[in-house]
């Protein structure tokens, strides 16, 4: 069994229960470690305080609000954190974002801004988190973040955010080499498709779900829970040799051909 108390772990991108970061979350949780849940924006405070509720870290855990576009923002998040907790043990990435046009337009016509944005929302945050968090890692930490096979093949209407996956992936190498020295690791998860709010951005994604079930060798999608368990292995000293890798957790999907 995993035993993470005493651990301060921070959760950027936890928008709702049917998250993957809500599994993350939960099995870190388990696992007793203390939550730092971060929010985008005024309204949705009373959210997060929620899910920090339903996670069992009510008088324990903290809420903070941080969008992550901003870097001031950022700076301001961490010293509130670092004025709450000694230290922080586990950052969780858990952010993407690409303009709605940019994901339903034939690729070809993605606009400059359009890239800009999902760059650098969903790849440059990762950099800018972690820069920030590094110096409250003072024993060392786990950093872990949330790609996709649409990172390396192509997916029907994953566009930009394919690219972007993409660039997130060879970000977690070059951090992960950035801060070896540190005893700090930089993973990702790359799970299989699962129904969260950011799915629904993605059309025909009832066909990709399909591939999936007859593609795989399990011959079924994954579920929230399993990404978490993987997550929390990754966070856990049990992975304290691993870095720099790309984990997937999609029953399999992604050694298959045809």
């Amino acid at each position: 069994m995993i035993d993470l108390k005493g651990k301060v772990a921070v959760v950027f991108g936890l928008a709702n229960k049917r998250s993957i970061a809500y599994s993350v979350a939960q099995k870190l949780a388990e696992a007793g470690a203390t939550l730092v849940l971060s929010y985008q924006s005024d309204r949705l405070q009373r959210e997060a305080e929620d899910l920090l509720e339903d996670l069992g870290q009510t008088g324990v855990g903290r809420t903070f609000r941080c969008d992550v576009s901003r870097d001031e923002e950022i700076d301001e998040v961490f010293a509130q954190i670092s004025a709450a907790f000694p230290r922080i043990d586990i950052l969780i990435h858990s952010v993407a974002y690409a303009p709605a046009d940019a994901l339903k337009n034939d690729f070809l016509l993605t606009s400059r801004e359009d890239f800009r944005i999902a760059h650098d929302i969903s790849v440059y945050s990762l950099i800018a988190l972690t820069r920030a968090a590094a110096p409250l890692m003072s024993e060392g930490g786990s950093v872990l973040t949330l790609t996709y096979y649409g990172g390396e093949k192509v997916f029907p209407n994953y566009n930009v955010m394919g690219v972007a996956k993409a660039a997130l992936e060879s970000a977690v190498r070059y951090l992960a080499a950035s801060l070896g020295g540190k005893n700090i690791r930089v993973n990702a998860v790359s799970a299989g498709p699962i129904r969260t709010l950011a799915a629904r951005g993605i059309g025909d994604f009832n066909q990709i779900l399909d591939a999936v079930l007859a593609r795989a060798p399990l011959h079924r999608n994954v579920e929230q829970i399993e990404v978490g368990n993987t997550a929390l292995f990754l966070c856990s000293p049990l992975a304290s040799g691993i870095t720099g890798e790309i984990t997937f957790v999609d029953c399999g999907f992604n050694i298959t051909g045809v």
